[in-house]
């Protein structure tokens, strides 16, 4: 890590979905590592919004621009010329996606076609990241590990939309971006946990509330199982790969798993019983799921293990215990969200440092 911090250290870098979960993880991260960090957000919501619990607002940067309008997102690009740029915006969430399937596709297809056209026509951005998801394999049933040259697919239109959007990462970096020896890649990353995570229909949050409120956690599909991990796990993944790419574009450009280990992939009623064990109390009460999702999903991280020496810290135990202690400390009102997020990425980074 400490190469990472001294790699880091004044790069300018942009994060597209800065406002969001991970963006505003990744962003605190950076901040610590001393980029000068800029992001665009699209209406966040400050009713416990993780970016702005922790003033990001004051710290970078930020645009409100929605991706799918190119004149405005060029403009601010070429005004900011990022020599990184980290791309998170996104409708992130399944059942969404079929309330929504139309803004889904035009969000996480449209939106990664502009950034990545504004990118092709810039001298200025070294590296690229577009972050998709593990849900953009074909998923063929079966208890089957996914690397990266499976099959790309998906039924439901989130999964569909996170399968375009690498194949339109994949074109444009072969088409347009090579020859301009910037590297470009997509990184597909597990079911994420951790602080701060207040969106409606995840599993997390919706133990947390429940949990706050002195109510049942209804579980939706209770034996589903999820690669889950937290959220400094793929980050650390990404700012590696930022790194390796810019360094030698054409060596580290293309598709990057960073999944979890395997003993990390368990139930929804397994993650749910370590977090009721963690959080001191709570109940469960099973439901009937109402929108079709994958049963169960792993993907392989060997190629990143082998090629950029990444590789998880924490087992499924840790994940959930780190992620319950930033809510349990935050809902008490005995940590700040500021302190205990930089708490937590020092720990991980002191952590990584001695692995």
């Amino acid at each position: 890590m400490d190469k990472i911090k001294k790699f880091y250290k004044n790069k300018k870098i942009l994060i597209t979905g800065v406002t969001g979960f991970k963006g505003s993880w990744l962003c605190h991260w950076l901040l610590e590592l001393g980029a000068r960090v800029y992001g665009t957000g699209y209406t966040p919501n400050q009713n416990k919004n993780l970016f702005y619990d922790l003033q990001l607002n004051n710290k970078i940067d930020l645009k409100i621009i929605d991706i799918r309008n190119y004149q405005k997102l060029k403009k601010y690009i070429n005004k900011v010329k990022p020599s990184i740029i980290f791309h998170l915006a996104a409708q992130p969430l399944v059942i969404q996606s079929y309330k929504k399937p139309i803004d889904t596709f035009s969000i996480n297809v449209n939106g990664t076609i502009n950034i990545l056209d504004i990118v092709s026509k810039s001298n200025f951005v070294k590296s690229f990241i577009g972050v998709t998801s593990d849900k953009c394999y074909e998923n063929i049933g079966g208890k089957k590990s996914y690397s990266e040259n499976d099959k790309l697919g998906g039924t439901d239109p989130y999964s569909a939309s996170k399968a375009a959007a690498e194949l339109v990462i994949n074109s444009y970096y072969k088409s347009f971006i090579k020859k301009k020896n910037c590297g470009v890649s997509s990184v597909r990353a597990g079911n994420v946990i951790g602080g701060g995570d207040w969106s409606l229909n995840r599993l997390i949050p919706d133990i947390v509330q429940s949990l706050s409120n002195n109510k049942k956690i209804f579980l939706r599909n209770p034996n589903f199982t999820r690669p889950w991990q937290h959220v400094l796990e793929p980050l650390k993944g990404y700012l590696i790969l930022a790194k390796k790419q810019f360094e030698n574009p054409t060596k580290y450009s293309g598709a990057w798993n960073f999944g979890s280990n395997p003993n990390s992939i368990v139930s929804v009623k397994k993650v749910t019983d370590l977090f009721i064990k963690f959080w001191g109390q709570g109940t469960i009460k099973m439901g009937k799921k109402i929108f079709k999702e994958q049963k169960f999903l792993q993907i392989s991280s060997n190629k990143a293990k082998k090629n950029l020496y990444w590789k998880p810290n924490f087992n499924i135990t840790k994940a959930i215990q780190k992620t319950c202690e930033w809510y349990f400390l935050v809902e008490k009102k005995k940590f700040d969200p500021i302190d205990i997020t930089k708490k937590q990425i020092l720990e991980y980074m002191n952590y990584a440092n001695k692995l």
